[in-house]
């Protein structure tokens, strides 16, 4: 079983709140963020600095290696060469110490996950492919070992050609799935233990016109939800009996009322399957959804403001207590009570960070 610790997922072993929890920021350090910052909440939902734990260029999105003795950063840059980077540290309480650094393969790499056995993805946002690496035992990344290239096509301005934005281990499976804005595609291959190569694509899923898919997120009874940036929605996608994926159905993520512009940013389910979550940049407010235990639909709970600008990423908690949110225009973190029955939300704290665009708990 693939088990995934990055901005985007909720799988901890330990449910337990200790006094102080802390977690990782990733930011972007066109500003005052010089790159990975440490923060604490504590059990009544406050916010602490700890400080800044690793200098590193473009630090946007993060991932822990399954033992939690390593943290991989991925460097939102476009070097001279036209590629990005991926960095490793080695976790040493408040400090992290770097380890290494190696091509992702393409530019502007905007997100990185690993399995539990050392498989490394990282998606290139502007290169338009997703890369294969493998972090060693002593923490230090391999050199690219593989890059499978999304065929680009013109389908609007945001989607002029490919844009990989996320890549994903299917637990319990070699499977990867490929997220890319530009092309409006679900990719999915397999990563070959072997080999340590990616195979070939095979299959191709089409969202609905103009949606571009982001992010995703996976139900303990297989259903897969994509946020789609561009239009606001969240897609519900299954397998069917011949073991081929479909899209089923989309779901707005904004309220009926709501004119302006918006887009979609991240996505998570609570451990219970009850509940899902994502984020609306513009709108600025987490939404709530409740999901049908039969059949996966969505039945819109609430809509939450977060209390800030451009939520990115957001987090639950270890023990998915509180909902914390990075604020990325307003550089903020906002932290909110869960309420584990009915999924709602209810602002605690906030605290200064700057340009806050990935959190990660240890």
């Amino acid at each position: 079983m693939s088990v995934i610790f990055s901005c985007n997922s909720n799988q901890k072993e330990d449910k337990s709140m200790k006094e102080n929890n802390s977690f990782y920021v990733g930011t972007y350090t066109d500003g005052d963020s010089e790159g990975v910052y440490k923060y604490s909440i504590s059990t009544d939902g406050k916010l602490d600095s700890i400080g800044l734990v690793a200098k590193s260029d473009n630090p946007s999105f993060l991932t822990l290696s399954s033992d939690n003795r390593f943290l991989i950063a991925c460097n939102e840059i476009n070097t001279a060469d036209g590629k990005g980077t991926v960095e490793s540290f080695k976790i040493n309480d408040d400090k992290l110490g770097f380890l290494s650094k190696s091509s992702s393969g393409g530019a502007h790499p905007c997100f990185v996950n690993i399995d539990e056995f050392g498989n490394v993805l990282v998606a290139n946002y502007t290169g338009g492919n997703v890369g294969l690496l493998k972090l060693k035992e002593d923490g230090s990344l391999s050199e690219l070992l593989d890059l499978q290239q999304h065929s680009s096509k013109e389908i609007s301005k945001r989607q002029d050609k490919a844009h990989a934005h996320s890549a994903w281990f299917v637990p319990e499976t070699n499977e990867i799935i490929s997220v890319d804005l530009g092309t409006n595609e679900l990719l999915f291959s397999q990563v070959l233990e072997d080999s340590s190569k990616l195979s070939s694509i095979t299959q191709k899923l089409s969202m609905e016109e103009r949606a571009g898919p982001r992010h995703l997120s996976i139900h303990s009874k297989g259903w897969i939800y994509v946020v789609n940036e561009l239009n606001s929605t969240v897609s519900l996608v299954k397998k069917n009996n011949n073991g081929v994926y479909e899209l089923n159905n989309s779901t707005s993520t904004l309220p009926d009322n709501f004119k302006g512009e918006s887009y979609c940013a991240d996505i998570h389910i609570s451990s219970d399957g009850k509940f899902l979550y994502a984020s609306n940049r513009g709108h600025n407010s987490i939404v709530v959804f409740a999901i049908d235990k039969n059949n996966g639909e969505l039945t819109t709970v609430s809509h939450h403001s977060v209390k800030g600008n451009w939520p990115r990423n957001f987090s639950l908690s270890p023990n998915e207590k509180f909902l914390l949110v990075a604020n990325q225009k307003s550089n903020n973190i906002t932290s909110f009570l869960r309420n584990e029955e009915t999924g709602m939300l209810k602002f605690v704290a906030e605290i200064n960070a700057p340009t806050p665009v990935c959190l990660l708990f240890e």
